[in-house]
């Protein structure tokens, strides 16, 4: 299963009323389950099944899924990363707190699990980040995109985190300790009694408006869907004709160029893909 797949699934069974779908089955607690599970259906065909037989393709599927504290929430079995991010509003930017945007995901980052890591054999995978706006219980868009063609590469965000971390612990006369965050410092009063933890909030802007210059969504429609996939990767997929030959209404492929995270004036070939629901 690959991101074709899940685009594919998409088309076929739009699911616009996805808390009600989802917790009707007490499956979801709210907005951000709901979408999270729906994502997880799209990868894996595992629409209106029991518990136990949706578990077991999951199982097929996946080979990690994962929790709020760590990225990514889902690793495809032998392919990519899913990294999933609700909205409530159209222009709102992600939060994606302590953790900087991933351009790939690699078994070696000291913001991942354990679990994670050891989940298969794997060195760097793409991810995927599902981005979907949720109002009112309503799935009103929802955006796949690659780290790739979404944010720079890892040593642009791991620089301006090791020069702040290195700037805070040049502070004289106070006490360190070891911390995936910026800096956690001891004894910052005279009793000693006292610490500080420095942490990083990151945040991104959405894609629908990074990618603006290529896509926009028609606020007319009751839901739009948008995916783009770089020339390269598209390449890399043997059932890119499940999309190719589809023929739905509201369904589109086209090509565009979008510009390289890491120097935006080199330009690359890349597909957009698009459904939307009157």
């Amino acid at each position: 299963m690959n991101i074709i797949n899940a685009i594919y699934n998409l088309v076929n069974n739009p699911i616009v009323e996805i808390v009600s779908h989802y917790s009707g089955r007490n499956r979801a607690n709210n907005a951000g389950d709901a979408l999270e599970e729906y994502v997880k259906d799209l990868f894996a065909y595992s629409f209106n099944l029991s518990e136990t037989e949706k578990l077991e393709k999951w199982n097929e599927v996946f080979s990690y899924l994962g929790n709020n504290s760590n990225p990514p929430d889902a690793m495809l079995r032998g392919g990519d990363a899913i990294e999933i991010k609700k909205l409530e509003t159209d222009s709102k930017e992600l939060a994606l707190n302590s953790s900087y945007p991933k351009h790939t995901l690699r078994s070696d980052s000291t913001m991942i699990s354990s679990a994670c890591r050891n989940a298969e054999n794997w060195t760097e995978k793409d991810i995927i980040y599902a981005v979907g706006v949720v109002r009112q219980n309503v799935l009103a868009n929802l955006c796949f995109v690659y780290g790739l063609d979404y944010c720079a590469s890892d040593e642009c965000y791991s620089r301006v985190k090791r020069t702040i971390k290195e700037g805070v612990e040049s502070i004289q006369g106070i006490e360190f300790s070891e911390t995936n965050e910026l800096g956690k410092i001891h004894k910052v009063d005279p009793l000693g009694i006292t610490y500080l933890r420095v942490r990083g909030m990151w945040g991104i802007v959405n894609p629908w408006s990074v990618f603006s210059y290529v896509c926009s969504r028609n606020a007319k429609k009751k839901f739009n869907f948008m995916c783009l996939i770089n020339e390269d990767k598209w390449k890399t997929f043997n059932n890119t004709s499940l999309l190719t030959n589809l023929s739905k209404t509201g369904f589109s492929i086209t090509d565009v160029r979008i510009k390289n995270p890491d120097n935006p004036a080199i330009l690359k070939n890349a597909k957009l893909i698009q459904f939307v629901i009157d």
